[in-house]
């Protein structure tokens, strides 16, 4: 049985992880017993080590090429370690972000170029890429707003920096929406977590129905 890789992008509070637990509730029972749920930066003890250098805001000084050659060398172990034996499983991997967040976010939101930070990346996974990604599109304001709300005072590194940052960051989905249109589908995420799960289901079941069988 061939295994998928899933992943879900979006700006930071567009909830991405509470999504995914949705969408896993609406999965028939069969498939949730072969589907792994995994996160970046994360997923594995050595993975989410990194994630907490990355993110503590005490990194004030971390260059811009350190922070994408960190999530590189995080995604290489969470790729090597939990997402390629799972595939080779056979199961259905749905992940909350991946390469797609570096580019987005170093590419463009750092300036460094989306070839560049690909290159990086395509070294570390071998090359990985999803079966279909999920964009959840919200507006960056409104997304910084919800974590606000939620967990004031508790934003990680890159949730506190401007919202300039977080507009280029969002231009850079829209950029890798219109350069992967086969890969990369885009859900309101404005809309209640149940309808934005549903969409995302429906966009599963049409693009990879064999997943269904």
């Amino acid at each position: 049985m061939r295994g998928y890789l899933i992943t879900f992008e979006g700006p930071d509070g567009a909830g991405k992880t509470t999504v995914i637990n949705e969408i896993i509730k609406q999965l028939p029972q069969s498939l949730q017993e072969r589907t792994l749920v995994t996160r970046e930066p994360g997923g594995s003890k050595i993975s989410e080590n990194i994630r907490t250098i990355i993110l503590d805001p005490e990194n004030k000084e971390m260059d811009d090429r350190t922070e994408a050659l960190l999530y590189a060398a995080q995604r290489s172990q969470h790729v090597s370690e939990v997402i390629r034996p799972a595939l080779v499983a056979g199961k259905v991997v749905l992940s909350d972000r991946f390469i797609d967040s570096s580019l987005a976010y170093q590419g463009v939101g750092r300036n460094l170029g989306i070839e560049e930070v690909k290159q990086i990346n395509d070294f570390g996974t071998g090359g990985l890429e999803p079966d279909l990604t999920i964009f959840l599109d919200l507006d960056p304001a409104v997304g910084l707003a919800r974590i606000e709300k939620e967990r004031a005072g508790q934003e990680d590194r890159l949730e506190q920096e401007k919202i300039d940052f977080h507009n280029k960051v969002y231009a850079g989905y829209r950029e890798l929406l219109e350069r992967y249109p086969d890969r990369i589908k885009k859900v309101d995420a404005n809309l209640p977590i149940k309808d934005v799960a549903a969409n995302s289901v429906k966009i599963i079941r049409k693009q990879l129905p064999d997943i269904f069988m």
